[in-house]
């Protein structure tokens, strides 16, 4: 590292005197720091500092312009990139909530199929329990009236046999 010379008349630094060639060792200089070695004491005039200051800045200023533009704009398209994501999510969401809803409905139409059929079913054991209470009920009947006409046929009997029974005759 070469330490600058005093500054010219106009401001501007010239080449230190006793500069050395590049590759050379800086005599009085360690390699742990970079200002370590420097002279402190250094004369130096205010308009070369801003000066230098002005051509540092003039130098760097639009490169970190366009570089801060530039993440400017990176940052407004990650912005509008998670903005995109997000209605790609939420529209990915409702897909596999149309989906449970088709499988909802899947579901809903198999069960009702099941539930007419238990329904014809029902309606099927409803005919044949009335058909049965009708069958039932006749059956009851016929045999009350087979039962009546056996009572009926009993009396007549009796009354054919005691009709039949002598009867000693009456004295006049």
């Amino acid at each position: 590292m070469s330490v600058p010379g005093p500054p010219s008349p106009d401001g501007v630094l010239t080449r230190p005197p006793n500069s050395l060639e590049a590759g050379e060792p800086t005599p009085g200089l360690s390699d742990t720091s970079p200002d370590e070695g420097l002279i402190d004491d250094l004369p130096v005039e205010d308009k070369a500092v801003e000066q230098l200051a002005e051509g540092l800045l003039s130098h760097y200023l639009p490169d970190l312009q366009r570089s801060k533009q530039a993440l400017q704009e990176l940052t407004q398209n990650q912005v509008v990139l998670l903005d995109t994501l997000e209605q790609e999510i939420s529209k990915f969401k409702e897909c596999h909530s149309m989906l449970d809803i088709n499988a909802l409905f899947t579901e809903a139409k198999h069960y009702h199929a099941k539930l007419v059929n238990i329904r014809k079913e029902m309606l099927m054991l409803h005919e044949k329990t009335s058909k049965l209470k009708k069958r039932a009920l006749k059956l009851q009947q016929k045999r009350q009236k087979e039962e009546l006409e056996r009572e009926q046929q009993r009396e007549k009997e009796f009354e054919r046999e005691k009709q039949l029974t002598a009867r000693p005759a009456k004295r006049t």
